[in-house]
């Protein structure tokens, strides 16, 4: 079963620099089979309780956070990534550089984070499961904007015992369906194992 991360799960300091060269090592590989790249502007990175204590590390590294009070506003914010039971949790990045791109896009897809799909089924739209991304409620608030939306979002899939099943052995297709993009991506066989191991882990 998972479990969140507590204060114990997240080393000082001293002792994440001891550790750190490996650790993001093993993340970076990591998030190279959870990384799927949705259309030219759009990657999705599924997230797992790894992947979650190295961005609370790696946070905390950066601001140099010695108090416990700071680790835990950390812990509280970035926990309820971590996938629950039938869960999936992915951070959904638009890769824009320029300022005019961002100008450009950013306006153009408020509501993407409600607009991504997990399509499970061999493209018989008829017969596919279709299950639509919710939004994380604690960072949902901090970041929609009706006029703009942010360059990152905090997305969930729940799946029912059913769905996942077919999950283990259909094909699954990562899409948005958005008025102004319109893509989808296709799991690779390896990807998939991995959310699969998120779904089933109980």
């Amino acid at each position: 079963m998972v479990t969140k991360l507590t204060m114990d799960d997240i080393v000082d300091l001293r002792a994440y620099e001891r550790e750190r060269e490996d650790f993001r090592s093993r993340i970076i590989e990591l998030k190279k089979r959870r990384r799927v790249p949705v259309g030219p502007i759009v990657t999705l990175v599924f997230e797992n309780r790894d992947t979650i204590r190295f961005q609370i590390q790696e946070m905390a590294r950066a601001e140099r956070m010695l108090r416990d009070e700071q680790i835990q506003g950390e812990l509280d914010a970035y926990n309820p990534l971590i996938p629950g039971a039938g869960q999936l949790s992915a951070t959904l990045f638009i890769e824009l550089t320029s300022k005019d791109d961002l100008m450009e896009w950013l306006p153009k897809l408020v509501g993407i984070e409600r607009s991504v799909e997990l399509r499970i089924g061999d493209g018989d739209r008829d017969g596919d499961e279709v299950i639509t991304s919710i939004p994380e409620e604690g960072h949902e608030a901090q970041l929609t904007r009706e006029e703009i939306t942010p360059s990152v979002h905090y997305v969930r899939f729940e799946l029912s015992a059913g769905q996942i099943e077919r999950f283990a052995r259909a094909p699954v297709t990562v899409g948005i369906n958005h008025p102004a993009y319109r893509e989808a991506t296709v799991l690779s066989d390896e990807t998939r194992s991995f959310l699969l191991a998120d779904l089933q882990d109980r």
